[in-house]
């Protein structure tokens, strides 16, 4: 995302990759948004929901593939680290595992939490982890301006 907590997010974790890691530039279309009604729920507005949808599942489009074949003669796994939003991950991992998105917001991310989805050249999906946060300390876990799991 090119919003500012992701690029501060993705500055803090980059020294951590390997030196072979290609470094993209932030994509305008994973920044945060309503990707799409939620149900049940109270409607957002149409127009907003239109314009962050689009935006968002163009994302998606774009990062979420069939993986290839491994070639023996090179690395046998290709993974894409993405730094984005609560909201893109919800859509994203409805949209991922094949599932109705307007369901997004039943799930819930914590912030600096992990979300692993493995496509495989089957074209399967496996949901490992959403919203993991034990590489934190409680003292840094939060959600949506709460501490830890008060909210």
């Amino acid at each position: 995302s090119n919003m500012t907590r992701a690029k501060e997010t993705a500055a803090i974790i980059q020294p951590y990759l390997p030196a072979r890691t290609i470094i993209t530039d932030p994509d305008p279309n994973l920044a945060e948004g309503r990707p799409a009604q939620a149900v049940p729920g109270k409607p957002f507005d149409a127009k907003i929901v239109e314009r962050d949808g689009l935006r968002i599942e163009t994302a998606f489009r774009h990062l979420f593939h069939r993986a290839t074949e491994p070639n023996p003669q090179s690395e046998p796994h290709e993974w894409d680290i993405v730094v984005c939003h609560g909201n893109v991950i919800r859509y994203m991992s409805m949209r991922a595992l094949q599932l109705p998105p307007e369901a997004w917001l039943r799930l819930c991310t914590f912030n600096c939490s992990i979300t692993y989805i493995i496509v495989r050249p089957s074209g399967s999906v496996s949901l490992r982890t959403l919203g993991d946060i034990g590489h934190l300390p409680t003292s840094l876990v939060t959600f949506s301006g709460h501490l830890a799991y008060e909210w």
